[in-house]
């Protein structure tokens, strides 16, 4: 009775068909080891989208991280890949493997099976220390990486150096899964720059007892086996192209590791410090991290830089969609009348996009403050 009359179950629920009339169907992906992986994948995938993959961090299930990104990454294109990380949600496995290297596995596993070949990676927090795994050992399948708060240059001892506002791993994981009120008004004021200032104790049982009770040993052992004998000389540098997107106020992984990961990762990288964001800058500033993964895979400026169209790049964006209606309308003609009718209109875009080059080839180029974006 307790579960039907619960605000948590509810908006669980109103995920559900959030995801659904998004165009998701949800799915589960039982591994040869036993792992089950359950996932949020396109109903009907479109060859001409990008698939991308997003990776959620602890807390809640993926949908309470990804819900706000669902729309506009589906207009800007892309075909969204949703799972649960293994523990959380619908995937469970009963291997006793607890590394970030087991969850990237199975995770490729999954994707291979719903069909996805080559795919970008986006992690949050934890989800992030995954995605560089699938990117270090799948680099035929990963394209591309962004890293959110994701701290995956910490070291061991980096706790006992005072680093983190926690000394241990085990202070670490009562606060990482609360299962008191007290443990989590300490995680949001920890993960928020401008954490909400009334909490009702009601609300916050109810939330413990819905999303933090599962799994809870299974859960710790992912934290142990995440800093245990951690050290930076061991973590391989991935050659994907990666943007690391960090709020400025992280208290939980500080921004010094933000930039020690762009150290690691030399010119392939480009970091990107939010103000007035902490931790959960995915939550705080879901519309800003939104327009930077956007502009990030689809290579132009997000709005409010100076460049929001980067030099030569409006060409890009407007072929590659004039291309996928083309091919669209194209497909609806007799076979014999397609080729023939993409290559008419392919060739007048092409013209125009020279033009369009050549009237601007004199003007004097800005300084390049967004390197990925021509790579």
């Amino acid at each position: 009775m307790a579960r039907c009359l619960s605000f948590t179950a509810a908006r669980d629920r109103c995920y559900d068909r959030n995801f659904s009339a998004a165009g998701l169907r949800p799915t589960a992906t039982v591994l040869g080891d036993g792992a089950t992986v359950h996932c949020w994948a396109p109903k009907s995938p479109d060859p001409g989208h990008s698939p991308l993959l997003l990776i959620h961090g602890f807390g809640a299930n993926a949908k309470w991280q990804w819900a706000g990104y669902l729309r506009p990454l589906l207009r800007s294109g892309f075909d969204l890949y949703v799972p649960d990380l293994l523990f959380f949600g619908g995937s469970e496995a009963p291997r006793p493997d607890r590394s970030e290297a087991y969850q990237a596995r199975c995770l490729a596993a999954a994707m291979e099976a719903l069909g996805a070949r080559r795919f970008g990676v986006v992690g949050n927090s934890y989800g992030g220390f995954v995605a560089y795994q699938m990117a270090a050992m799948f680099p035929e399948a990963v394209e591309r990486v962004v890293l959110i708060s994701a701290g995956v240059c910490l070291e061991e001892r980096d706790l006992a150096a005072g680093l983190f506002v926690v000394s241990n791993v085990a202070e670490a994981a009562s606060i990482l899964l609360p299962q008191r009120p007290d443990k989590l008004r300490q995680l949001v004021r920890l993960s928020f720059c401008n954490p909400p200032r009334v909490l009702p104790t009601c609300c916050i049982w109810d939330y413990i007892q819905v999303m933090c009770t599962a799994h809870v040993t299974e859960k710790t052992e992912l934290i142990n086996a995440l800093v245990k004998d951690r050290k930076l000389s061991d973590l391989p540098k991935i050659t994907q192209p990666t943007l690391i997107i960090w709020g400025e106020q992280d208290r939980i992984f500080p921004l010094e590791l933000a930039h020690r990961l762009e150290r690691h990762l030399g010119e392939n990288s480009q970091l990107i410090v939010i103000k007035n964001a902490g931790h959960a800058v995915n939550l705080e500033k879901s519309k800003e991290v939104c327009e930077h993964i956007k502009a990030f895979f689809l290579n132009f400026a997000p709005k409010g830089h100076k460049n929001h169209m980067c030099y030569g790049t409006r060409w890009k964006i407007i072929v590659r969609f004039a291309g996928l209606s083309i091919r669209r309308l194209a497909a609806k003609l007799p076979l014999l009348l397609q080729k023939k009718t993409e290559i008419f209109f392919f060739s007048i875009i092409v013209l125009l996009s020279c033009r369009s080059v050549e009237g601007r080839s004199n003007v004097e180029k800005k300084p390049n403050h967004f390197k990925y974006l021509y790579e």
